[in-house]
């Protein structure tokens, strides 16, 4: 059994704080909602590392919104739509479409340098997107110029205090709604914030796998944490991988945008033939997942660790230009992708599912709010189309700061304390734990699943479980605990859908069925699993 908490704790014995807003995490949905929430109340914001450091900074190939004349919010809502395979809200997909050229606005005022073309926005076009909608930094850097532009801003506003190197450990609740969180400091001090409003923007999971395009702090934090605090968490079953990192000897799984194919690259078997007009019509441009199922199928029928992605042929200069960080990344493991073919293959990449929000960021519990990938708003259905990552969360944001507006104060002091019979933390280290779960992610709950391979890793990851009977202090421990509660939650509900839909596939139930699934996986604590049916509006 997942407890409540992760620590004992008596919130009489800890330094108490007190904030408007406490807001976890700081991706491009933390710092946002900072900058918005800030312009008339207190606001505390808390991230594990630095403020620079999140799922944001790393990505590349864009942000999705519709800013040309050619394009249209239909057909952006209607490209959406079809990513999602049937499991997208239509009503949370509109207001995405309509509010972000808005967004878009916002970053720029704030400082957002996005490229340009004789002083019109430059646009391209990414898999599964109908017109080239995509808005780019610095070619592939977008990422790291938001995050650059909003840090500044946070970081010279008086209204926001932010606390690098802290983690939050658990949400606090009381009578129904949060009211705040337990935070460890650096030095393993313990505080207990009191906020009127808590905002998750702690981004997704993705080292819940051993190959992730992922930093090391993408363990699933908020979503553990929400779902302890008893939150309904929706779709943990979907998991997109991302077709295309770079996979070379001692090199990470960096990220190869998705905008490399959008300006014309294409994948090559070992054997150095292209394949993926046997797989879909779109080619390199279909959605990622058919993308992705399909380079592993190339991968097990040529014997091969990868398969290889070509832009050889276009101007040398403009793939510099345009794809300076990849350029940089790959020439530093002695690959040239202007001569060479850049092995790669797929690896974990975003978390569709997340703490199931309203459209205006409202959990299920009162007082708090989930945004960005941490959250589940309905957008992203059963696959994420590229690029509306970004897009998601500054609208979403925007929508949660409308709702504060009407937030009464919290009122009354808590006296709560938790105490269970804790032993000690087991022999193996934390890090073999960590990496026996990602091996059991991997090896039966990544690109392609089956019944009896999902069980074989519940089985696996039941064995961890003692992580949640232990005396836990450090970082590292918090994190496996989160990672272990989120591999639970993605494998219950994989193994649960017995269809293959979007980004999850399952090899025993390889159709789509909708007179059964076309609905929602829920999970919450102490209540098991439930379905709800999609809302079409």
């Amino acid at each position: 059994m997942i407890p409540r908490y992760l620590v004992d704790f008596d919130v009489a014995e800890l330094t108490r704080l007190e904030a408007d807003v406490l807001i976890i995490g700081s991706g491009i949905a933390g710092l946002y909602t900072a900058i918005k929430a800030a312009e008339n109340r207190k606001v505390l914001l808390i991230t594990k590392k630095t403020l620079m450091e999140s799922n944001t900074r790393y990505a590349q190939g864009g942000i999705a919104a519709v800013t040309s004349d050619e394009d249209t919010p239909a057909y952006h809502m209607e490209d959406t739509l079809i990513a999602g395979a049937g499991l997208c809200e239509s009503e949370a997909v509109r207001t995405l479409v309509h509010e972000g050229p808005v967004g878009i606005q916002e970053l720029i005022r704030l400082g957002t340098a996005f490229d340009r073309v004789d002083g019109e926005l430059a646009l391209t076009r990414e898999g599964a997107h109908s017109h080239r909608r995509i808005l780019h930094a610095n070619g592939d850097a977008t990422g790291y110029e938001i995050v650059r532009a909003l840090s500044h801003q946070v970081a010279a506003h008086p209204g926001i205090e932010v606390w690098e190197e802290c983690m939050v450990i658990d949400l606090l609740t009381e009578h129904g709604q949060c009211i705040g969180a337990l935070v460890q400091k650096p030095g393993g001090e313990r505080s207990y914030i009191n906020a009127n409003a808590t905002i998750l923007c702690s981004g997704g999971s993705g080292q819940l796998y051993r190959y992730t395009t992922n930093p090391d702090i993408a363990t699933g934090d908020g979503i553990a944490m929400a779902y302890r605090a008893g939150a309904i968490v929706r779709d943990m079953e979907f998991i997109q991988f991302h077709p295309t990192a770079l996979c070379h000897p001692g090199a990470p799984r960096f990220l190869i945008s998705e905008a490399v194919r959008g300006e014309g690259a294409v994948l090559r078997n070992i054997h150095g033939e292209r394949f993926m007009d046997k797989y879909d019509s779109r080619q390199e441009l279909a959605p990622r997942d058919i993308v992705a199922r399909a380079i592993i199928h190339e991968m097990e029928r040529t014997q091969a660790a990868f398969v290889y992605l070509d832009i050889t042929h276009e101007p040398p200069e403009r793939v510099k230009q345009r794809f300076p960080t990849i350029y940089r990344t790959c020439l530093s493991f002695g690959l040239d992708m202007t001569t060479d073919w850049i092995p790669i293959a797929p690896a974990a990449h975003y978390m569709m599912g997340g703490v199931q929000t309203n459209l205006h960021g409202e959990s299920s519990i009162a007082r708090l709010f989930a945004c960005g990938e941490t959250s589940s708003t309905g957008v992203h259905g059963a696959n994420r189309l590229a690029s509306n990552s970004l897009s998601e969360a500054i609208v979403f944001a925007s929508r949660i700061i409308e709702r504060l507006h009407s937030l009464p104060p919290l009122v009354g002091h808590t006296l709560i304390s938790y105490s269970d019979n804790r032993t000690e933390f087991p022999a193996s280290s934390v890090a073999e734990q960590r990496h026996k779960l990602q091996e059991a992610m991997v090896r039966y709950a990544g690109v392609r699943r089956q019944g009896e391979g999902l069980q074989a890793a519940l089985d696996e990851l039941q064995g961890l479980m003692p992580i949640f009977e232990a005396v836990i202090a450090s970082r590292e421990e918090i994190e496996f605990a989160n990672l272990l509660t989120c591999a639970l939650l993605v494998t219950d509900g994989a193994l649960l859908r017995e269809e293959s839909r979007g980004a999850h596939y399952r090899e025993d139930f390889p159709e789509t069925d909708d007179s059964v699934w076309r609905k929602h996986v829920q999970q919450r604590r102490e209540q098991g699993i439930t379905e709800e049916y999609v809302h079409d509006i």
